[in-house]
């Protein structure tokens, strides 16, 4: 059993995208293989709707998505306004069942690492308690250099295993701009962490098509174990 926590620098940085990619991807490749997928905690509609849509995942709606809130907010003020409590004993439970029955997770985060998911931990502090080896999507745009070190400072603060980091581009970039804005060798120089690679802008997030050849790009021998990643 392996678990992979999918976070990012901020909200709408790619990590939708980045799951449904991997997700895609090993059930084409590795369709032998039991993979689960895991939206930790939801605030409005989106990622959990979006799995059932695309794939055939043979999952209850809890080990989907454990705790859902209306409001597309942080948990913390989202539960508040729904007169509910943001319940990670729920969410462990499910996670602790769904890891039990699949050889790999691949478990979604919400908003970034320094996300609130209680009025006293983030999403670095589930990660770290939790011991869910984490990727980071990082979107290519201007501040990307910025926002990736502070955000790999801040999971080695917290001890959280960061076994690499994935570019998105969320709209359309040239070579150039991605140079411009997340050079490979200027982040893995000033973090000490991996660049797996680029995921390219996808003109439809929706196509499976689309998203196995987007996970195709990615160095995911250093993602998961070997059995997981993709023959040469």
């Amino acid at each position: 059993m392996s678990t992979l926590l999918i976070t990012a620098t901020d909200t709408a940085a790619g990590k939708t995208v980045l799951t449904t990619a991997l997700l895609a991807y090993w059930q084409t490749y590795y369709s032998s293989r039991s993979i689960g997928v895991m939206k930790l905690i939801q605030s409005g509609v989106g990622d959990r709707e979006l799995y059932q849509e695309l794939f055939t995942l043979d999952q209850s709606l809890e080990t989907i998505n454990p705790l859902y809130f209306q409001a597309p907010l942080a948990p913390p003020i989202a539960a508040r306004q729904e007169s509910q409590m943001v319940d990670l004993g729920k969410v462990w439970s499910a996670l602790q069942k769904l890891q039990h029955q699949r050889e790999l997770v691949l478990a979604e985060a919400l908003g970034g690492l320094g996300c609130p998911v209680t009025a006293e931990l983030t999403v670095a502090d589930l990660a770290r308690d939790w011991q869910l080896p984490a990727v980071l999507v990082v979107p290519v745009k201007l501040g990307a250099i910025g926002q990736v070190v502070a955000h790999v400072a801040l999971a080695q603060h917290m001890k959280v295993k960061l076994l690499g980091i994935v570019l998105n581009c969320v709209h359309p970039c040239s070579d150039q701009e991605v140079e411009n804005w997340a050079p490979t060798s200027l982040i893995q120089s000033l973090t000490q962490t991996p660049v797996l690679g680029l995921l390219p802008h996808l003109d439809n997030p929706q196509d499976v098509a689309q998203l196995t050849q987007g996970a195709a790009n990615l160095d995911l021998e250093l993602l998961l174990p070997l059995q997981f990643a993709p023959s040469r």
